[in-house]
């Protein structure tokens, strides 16, 4: 299994249960992995409500998530899919850690 870093940019204007109900999704699709083996979610960090640089979807402020999870590069896809898909995502970046 790989390490891997997903940070969130979400719409500031989602109510906190529709956040937590995103991140309990993601961590089902990183914790099922490839259905044979599973991954583990290390640690979720929320950075708040932040500022963007510049307009995204008309939107100048984000709430901001970084998930650090270990799981097959298998399981990967189906949780961009779904990142894709939820309106409240304004972007997202996956970034595999070093193993440094």
């Amino acid at each position: 299994m790989r390490e891997y870093e997903l940070y969130l940019v979400l719409d500031s204007d989602a109510e906190e249960p529709q956040v937590t109900s995103l991140l309990e999704r993601v961590t089902q699709l990183i914790v099922a992995g490839d259905g044979e083996t599973s991954g583990e979610l290390v640690k979720t960090e929320s950075r708040g409500k932040r500022r963007l640089a510049y307009p995204i979807q008309k939107k100048t402020e984000s709430q901001d998530v970084i998930l650090t999870f270990r799981t097959l590069p298998q399981a990967l896809p189906e949780t961009e899919r779904v990142l894709k898909l939820d309106e409240m995502v304004l972007r997202y970046l996956i970034v595999r850690l070093d193993e440094d």
